[in-house]
């Protein structure tokens, strides 16, 4: 499963990062969460967060890690719990109005039985992704104000 979306905001790359490079913002931008809490670490490489999110009507635990941190540039994540593996990446570009491009990749890897049934969810983080894309440009779009 892979969700694929970019979003633009005419606030700076510098903000935008920093706003979602922490975390436990996803509250914020992401319909699917419940809450994320920084369990340790700066936020950099090897920040663990603890991220409680609901889908399909179940609420499920994952533990992220920071695996990739390039200020301004991208960030790296990854989440696992004992259904699935989340590897999310953002990348950043600013653009030529002073604005920025944010290029956000969710690939989830199913595990055990969940792997089954993985084709009968596609609908599903379709639209996930899709509210995801949309709650992201309108947090994003209170950051240029």
């Amino acid at each position: 499963m892979r969700i694929d979306r970019t979003v633009e905001t005419s606030a700076p790359t510098a903000e935008v990062f920093d706003f979602l490079a922490d975390f436990t913002n996803t509250e914020h931008w992401d319909p699917g969460t419940v809450r994320t809490d920084l369990v340790s670490g700066d936020g950099g490489v090897g920040t663990t967060y603890a991220n409680t999110s609901r889908f399909l009507g179940r609420t499920t635990e994952l533990t992220y890690v920071v695996e990739t941190y390039e200020p301004g540039t991208r960030i790296v994540l990854r989440g696992e719990n004992k259904t699935v593996v989340a590897h999310d990446t953002m990348t950043f570009v600013p653009t030529a109005n002073g604005g920025t491009s944010v290029r956000y990749v969710a690939e989830f890897d199913l595990k055990g039985m969940t792997k089954i049934v993985a084709p009968l969810l596609a609908p599903a983080f379709t639209r996930l992704g899709d509210k995801a894309s949309e709650q992201l440009h309108a947090t994003l779009g209170q950051l240029a104000r």
